[in-house]
């Protein structure tokens, strides 16, 4: 069984960084990890995503050139690092992981992290 727990986030003005941090208990070296988020009212949305070995990474376009993603297997923790933060950004993040070849909705999910950007 995996669990993901999310961690760093808060409040932050505009212009401001923050950096998330999904630290997963159970064997998750070999899942590509991704990060989402939800705003109120919206859908759940794809923000980044990262392979097993790090060497492929995918950005939605509303993130790309602002936010990175990274993961250290040996301390089982994906990273994403938010510059250029925008109040659009203000949403719940959730941090999932997903085997290669499978659906994210197949895989498992963390309980999410608050992130609020002040203009």
């Amino acid at each position: 069984q995996v669990q993901l727990v999310e961690s760093g986030g808060g409040l932050v003005q505009a212009g401001g960084s923050l950096r998330l941090s999904c630290a997963a208990s159970g064997r998750t070296v070999t899942y590509t990890m991704g990060w989402f988020r939800q705003a109120p009212g919206k859908e759940r949305d794809f923000v980044a995503s990262i392979t097993w070995r790090g060497d492929n990474t995918g950005y939605a376009d509303s993130v790309k050139g602002r936010f990175i993603i990274s993961r250290d297997n040996a301390k089982n923790t994906v990273y994403l690092q938010m510059n250029s933060l925008k109040p659009g950004d203000t949403a719940v993040y959730y941090c999932a992981a997903a085997q290669a070849g499978s659906t994210w909705s197949g895989g498992y999910w963390g309980q999410g992290t608050q992130v609020t950007v002040s203009s």
